[in-house]
Formats: structure tokens, sequence, C-alpha cells
């Protein structure tokens, strides 16, 4: 017989699921990376990892096709570069050596906190995770509050605050730009 778990015992189990849990292993470098990035769940950075390892596995055969096939073989790198310079993911876009060296942690650097850390709209990611999760930051007319939203290059110049937001009034204020018209309101 088992005894009747009492209410703390209750609250403390509530979130734990005995029959599907995944096994919190993972490298050192996995761990590193997840508070580096601060990444909320752990699936985001797998799946990180197997995108870089797709990449890298597409742009070695690509490398690998035979001379016959140069003509394919431009083209398709040429639009595998520019898929990936327009995520963000490359710097550049003259060789496949840039592909071959993916790591989940261009994915991550993509993501909106990281972002925000380097447009110097936050300090460091921690407030920047909140000022996200809080709905303070908008990309473009959305208002995102999904902290693993990743931005492509032709979206980041449309990052700001929400136009309610108080940040954004403190921001305003400190900068002294702040408009009558926004005290109205």
């Amino acid at each position: 017989m088992v005894r009747k778990l009492k209410y703390h015992e209750q609250k403390l189990l509530r979130r734990l699921d005995l029959v599907s849990w995944e096994a919190a292993g993972g490298s050192l470098a996995e761990v590193k990376a997840l508070r580096r990035y601060r990444l909320g769940r752990r699936e985001d950075y797998v799946q990180y990892k197997a995108l870089a390892r797709t990449v890298r596995a597409l742009a070695r055969r690509l490398r690998d096709l035979g001379p016959g096939s140069a003509a394919f073989r431009a083209r398709c790198s040429s639009a595998l570069l520019e898929k990936l310079y327009g995520l963000g993911l490359v710097s550049c876009q003259r060789s496949l050596a840039a592909c071959e060296s993916l790591s989940a942690s261009a994915f991550c650097r993509r993501r909106l906190p990281c972002l925000l850390v380097k447009l110097r709209m936050a300090q460091n990611l921690r407030h920047a995770v909140t000022f996200v999760e809080q709905g303070h930051i908008r990309v473009g007319p959305e208002v995102v509050t999904d902290p693993a939203v990743l931005i492509p290059r032709a979206v980041e110049d449309f990052i700001t605050w929400v136009d309610a937001s108080r940040l954004r009034q403190k921001v305003l204020d400190y900068n002294q730009e702040r408009d009558d018209f926004d005290l109205a309101a």
C-alpha cells in the first residue's frame, strides 16, 4: 500500500511527469550554452544542434560533388549561402567553408534576447528575456512574448519597444525625447 501524499508533496510533484521524463543528461558544453544564451528549454538547443548538423552535412555533400556537376553545385551552394546569410547565421556569402563551421551557437545568437543585448536595448540576457516575456518588445507590428523567436537580418531593424511600454517611456524621458502628445496619452 502506498500512503496518500500530503499537500506540500503533491505541490512539489505537480509539474513532474514520472511516465514520460527525459534524461537530464547532456554534455558540459551543452549546459554552458544553455546558461550562456539563457535558453529556457533544452529541446531548443537540441533542435539547433540538429539543424546545424544538417546544414554542415549538406555543405559537405555539395563540396564533394564531382566536376561534372559544377553548375549545379554553384547554383545550390549560392542558394544555401544566400538563405543562411538572410537568416543571419553566416557572415559572408562567399564560400561553403562558413557553412561547414556552422554551430548551434549561431542559432542561439539570432534569438530575440541576444539581439536586444546587441542593439543595447537591454543590459544583459536575463533582462532581455524578461522584457520579451513581459511583452515590452515588438518586431514590426507584432508584440513578441516568446524569447525563442529567431530574427532574420531583414527584420532586425524593426525591433522596437511597444508603444504603451513603461520602459519606452523611461528611455524617452532619459533621452529627453518624450513628446507632449505622449504625456496626454
